[in-house]
């Protein structure tokens, strides 16, 4: 009778464990290092002008 996944022993559990991580790391790593790069900073600039007037009050007309 071949040994399941939950039969297995722990050092070999770990070590799956781990190589998944690692795949998993690798992906999103890679995943961020060529997402593609904004042309302008227009987004930038209105986030920092949101962050900047976040506590103040509003103007009125």
């Amino acid at each position: 009778m071949m040994p399941t996944f939950h039969s297995a022993d722990r050092p070999t559990h770990r070590r799956v464990m781990v190589v998944g991580l690692l795949f998993c790391s690798l992906f999103v790593a890679i995943s961020f290092w060529f997402r593609p790069q904004p042309e302008n900073g227009k987004a930038l600039v209105k986030a920092d002008r949101l962050v900047r007037t976040a506590g103040e009050a509003r103007k009125a007309n």
